[in-house]
């Protein structure tokens, strides 16, 4: 069972109770919801990052562990702690400046490394977070044991077949039983988009912030305009960068990111030709179909590593794909397609095991247990055979480097049609009233996170759009100073960036 990473979309239910206002080391911060004083108002601990897990945290970190309900419907239920980690501000402080890495399911500890060199470091305390189930957050969504993980990722692929697709559809509900047994159906339940940005709430009051001031990447822009939607009267500032509509069904959305990956794709062909030593050729009209002749054979024989595992076909499209966020990341493809055509697989094995979290001792981060296990409560699942061959076919169209020739007029259906628990949104425009202004932040060859999506957002938003000409995912505060420098001041000042502002 292998299942892709796609982008999602959110929604959340409006909360209408009465509460008490609660004071957090001096500082008032907004209304805490009846019967959940115990968490707005808890006091924080902060100790040392070197037990949460993540080697990539900065020295100068703090961190510690905020207790939100599991089920917020049952407050006096079964709790859940979120690592959250700190860089203190260093001038006159402002409040709190929270981030997230996106994902879904990735870990948000080292986020405090971003923006060091700027005014951000000197006016806010830096904030990273692991959203619940994920990190060192407790208690983690778990399904795969890392012997299994290797071994799932060593399997050959299935093609589209009755036998192929009735194979796939038993190893998902072995997956989603393994999530089950060693998650818990009742947390499984709670791990979505919903209940993470009450957990936000939580966080901004417990660091005493009246306010929440937020960047969010890719998935993180769901989780920013999601929690824009439930508390608008709680939205300082929010930065969304490389966004999602959410409005847009999962169908779509997929077909669209696919579609945007074959871009990116062809870009980097195209840049790859102008050298003679393309492992692609010169010709970048004939690069897919270099491409496919590189990778097809590994379908049925993989090749070898210095691991003793070998580079197997499913590996290979991962590493490509990791490499594809970022023109950035365009040497190492270079260099994994070149090693490929000498009959080895070593870089490629390398940026999988990246991908995937795969750490250099064997062992695996839950990122992937956690992807799927939160996508699957976000939203609707495709149940619809016929609406799931039709994603399958219009995805092998559009983007021809991922078509693997074993298609069909069939498709399996895919993890989430047999989900143990309901999703717990859908898909719809926001309206929301009394919303501050806000900025997202869209790139026009985005793979992950199509352009359109950012406009999209930013309109039912009304927030100020910035759109950065590039083949990357994501560029905030990254270093781009037609981009960093209006966020800045946003952030800061609250001051909107130039209408129609493009780099």
């Amino acid at each position: 069972m292998r299942t892709g990473r796609a982008v999602l979309m959110a929604t959340a239910l409006a909360m209408t109770v009465a509460g008490c206002t609660s004071v957090v080391d001096g500082n008032p911060t907004a209304t805490a919801p009846a019967g959940m004083e115990q968490f707005y108002n808890q006091q924080l601990k902060w100790g040392s990052c070197a037990d949460y897990g993540d080697d990539d945290i900065p020295a100068a970190a703090e961190c510690t562990r905020v207790t939100v309900p599991v089920d917020y419907a049952n407050p006096g239920g079964d709790t859940a702690k979120i690592a959250i980690s700190r860089i203190k501000a260093t001038g006159q402080k402002i409040g709190s400046l929270l981030f997230n890495p996106g994902g879904p399911g990735v870990a948000g500890l080292n986020m405090v490394n971003i923006a060091d060199t700027t005014k951000l470091a000197e006016r806010f305390d830096r904030v990273g977070f692991d959203p619940r189930g994920t990190g060192a957050s407790l208690p983690q969504i778990k399904c795969m044991t890392a012997a299994e993980n290797d071994a799932e990722r060593a399997e050959p692929p299935r093609d589209n077949s009755p036998a192929g697709i009735a194979g796939s559809e038993t190893e998902n509900k072995q997956y989603a039983d393994k999530c089950v047994e060693r998650t818990g159906k009742d947390f499984l339940a709670h791990v979505g988009t919903h209940e993470v940005v009450q957990d936000m709430d939580v966080i901004r009051a417990a660091l005493g912030d009246a306010k929440l001031s937020y960047v969010g990447y890719s998935y993180g822009t769901r989780l920013g305009y999601a929690y824009a939607e439930k508390f608008p009267d709680h939205v300082r500032a929010l930065v969304l960068d490389g966004a999602l509509d959410p409005q847009q069904d999962p169908v779509k959305e997929s077909v669209l990111q696919a579609q945007s990956f074959q871009k990116a794709f062809d870009v980097y062909a195209a840049d790859c030709a102008q050298k003679p030593d393309c492992p692609l050729g010169t010709d970048a009209t004939q690069a897919t179909a270099k491409f496919r002749a590189l990778v097809s054979p590994l379908w049925d024989k993989p090749v070898p590593t210095d691991d003793p595992r070998g580079l197997h076909y499913g590996d290979a499209i991962t590493g490509v794909q990791q490499t594809l966020y970022s023109n950035r990341f365009w040497p190492a493809l270079t260099k994994g397609l070149r090693e490929l055509t000498q009959g080895r697989g070593d870089v490629l094995l390398a940026l999988a095991d990246l991908y995937d979290g795969r750490h250099d001792d064997g062992t695996y981060d839950n990122s992937a247990d956690a992807f799927n296990a939160i996508r699957c409560v976000d939203d609707p699942a495709i149940t619809d055979r016929a609406v799931a061959a039709k994603q399958d076919s219009e995805y092998r169209r559009v983007a021809p480097f991922l078509d693997d020739g074993h298609g069909s007029d069939a498709a399996p259906l895919e993890l989430c049609a047999i989900w143990p628990v309901p999703n717990t949104s859908t898909p719809h425009r926001l309206s929301i009233q009394g919303l501050p202004k806000t900025v997202v932040i869209s790139t026009t060859e985005d793979p992950a996170t199509p352009y359109q999506a950012g406009v999209d957002l930013a309109d039912q938003l009304g927030a100020a759009l910035i759109t950065y000409k590039g083949t990357r995912h994501t560029v905030s505060l990254s270093g781009v100073e037609c981009v960093d420098n209006p966020v800045i001041d946003y952030l800061i000042d609250l001051k909107e960036p130039a209408k129609g502002l493009t780099c």
